[in-house]
């Protein structure tokens, strides 16, 4: 798994977007236990926190410890700077598997040997994310210069699953229908320009071109911005949902 976050953990726990209270709802709703969970790629905890509202017990992994530092902390999360690829834990033991906004990072075959073995019978696998932010037409027209003309070849292979609404990658589990969710913010442009330096193709390019590239379309932000304080911003969720079964069916093989 790579570590494309510890640069700017600092501003991940700050300008990086969560996820609305309906999706943890939708979950809950196909659980009947909630004594362990596992949210694995965790970043700064955001997951972590809202299952720890629910759930007795909470382990939250990250491979970036500068991530774990920054974490928001709570008496029933135990937090561990592991891979996802080497965690280790009791067989049968979580009631839900969470990855935000991560999985396209993990060797897919090794990680969901793991979910195999430490998932329970009965519990739920959840890839979560969001895609690109959704303002007015002229904002997004600008953010996706920025996204794909200047920094297009800064980005990680991986991250076309995000493009594809993680609809390609590897899913062998008893999926689940999903509704359709949106998470809305009231941000000024400060938040939005803040959001757009914490991608991680950003830093990749600043460390081969010696520049930010967000400053390239900061004052056409700033036009287009107007006058108004802040606008409705909108990060489309991103969301795979499973059943154990199929997976044990699937490496079993």
């Amino acid at each position: 798994m790579k570590d494309n976050f510890s640069t700017q953990a600092n501003a991940y726990s700050k300008f990086r977007p969560d996820y609305p209270d309906e999706v943890f709802q939708y979950l809950y709703s196909h659980l009947k236990k909630f004594d362990n969970a596992w949210d694995c790629g965790t970043g700064n905890g955001q997951v972590a926190v809202k299952l720890s509202e629910k759930f007795d017990s909470v382990i939250a992994t990250d491979l970036s410890e500068k991530q774990i530092t920054n974490a928001i902390h709570r008496p029933n999360i135990i937090y561990r700077v592991e891979s996802a690829e080497q965690a280790t834990f009791p067989l049968d033991h979580f009631d839900l598997i969470t990855v935000a906004q991560a999985i396209h990072w993990f060797d897919f075959d090794v990680f969901y040997a793991i979910v195999n073995e430490v998932i329970k019978p009965n519990g739920l696998f959840a890839v979560i994310g969001y895609g690109l932010l959704k303002v007015d037409d002229t904002i997004d027209e600008i953010i996706g210069y920025l996204y794909s003309e200047i920094l297009g070849s800064c980005w990680d292979s991986e991250r076309r699953f995000i493009d594809e609404n993680y609809k390609t990658i590897p899913f062998p589990f008893d999926e689940l229908s999903v509704p359709t969710f949106v998470q809305t913010y009231h941000w000024t442009i400060e938040q939005v320009i803040g959001f757009l330096n914490t991608w991680s193709a950003v830093q990749h390019y600043q460390r081969e071109n010696g520049e930010n590239p967000v400053e390239k379309i900061t004052n056409q932000l700033q036009s287009a911005w107007g006058v108004a304080n802040t606008k409705s911003v909108h990060f489309p969720i991103l969301m795979r949902v499973g059943k154990k079964e199929r997976l044990i069916r699937h490496y079993r093989k």
